[in-house]
């Protein structure tokens, strides 16, 4: 397959992009692919369908809306968020509701209005590479990964369905940063709303023990 430089130029004019980001940079098929396995590792499938559904969700936003996100899972999704708009996890704008549905929303951030894209597992059918992978049918294959990439390039808007939605008025308002306590128990600073301990003193962090090597 063909790489492109993702800082290259815009694709020419006869060529329909797939996505735009953020400064209106218009990416081919070819070229996001390379953006995605530059940022996501490999170019997953996942995040070039997502960016399909961010560009869809985007041209149906009024310029000069100031939006937020939120995906309905934390497969690949959240990555084609952070690629192609000023969300991210960090600056609090995108949001992760892990219903385990292949959605976004972009809404108004102060009003609540938006745009929700899907996949829409009906109009699948003419995809079969494109079905197995949605509904993990087959185990990954490398063979056939090229394959369910040109379905996915061929298929442009067709798989998916647009929905205008309003979002509940509890993700308009930002919560606000807790004042910091020591924890008693490891000595750590936390957010006092956790309670008399820190969550990592309660069983909930990632890792069994640690050792201080210093």
């Amino acid at each position: 397959m063909h790489k492109t430089d993702p800082c290259a130029e815009n694709p020419s004019d006869d060529v329909a992009p797939w996505c735009r980001d953020r400064h209106g940079r218009a990416y081919s098929f070819e070229e996001f692919l390379v953006l995605t396995q530059t940022f996501h590792g490999y170019p997953a499938p996942g995040v070039v369908i997502g960016a399909k559904m961010v560009d869809i969700a985007r041209k149906r936003i009024p310029p000069g809306v100031l939006f937020d996100a939120v995906c309905e899972s934390y497969k690949c999704l959240p990555d084609a968020v952070q690629l192609l708009t000023p969300c991210t996890a960090g600056n609090g704008w995108l949001r992760v509701i892990p219903l385990g549905r292949y959605a976004v929303t972009l809404f108004d951030k102060h009003r609540g209005e938006g745009v929700r894209v899907h996949v829409d597992p009906t109009r699948l059918d003419s995809y079969p590479e494109t079905r197995y992978w949605f509904f993990g049918i087959r185990p990954k294959r490398k063979d056939r990964t090229d394959l369910l990439i040109e379905e996915i390039r061929q298929a442009q808007e067709s798989i998916y369905g647009v929905q205008k939605v309003y979002v509940k008025p509890a993700l308009l308002s930002k919560e606000l940063s807790d004042t910091r306590a020591i924890c008693p128990e490891c000595g750590e600073a936390y957010p006092t709303g956790h309670g008399p301990l820190c969550r990592g003193c309660r069983a909930e962090t990632a890792y069994f023990s640690k050792e201080k090597i210093e």
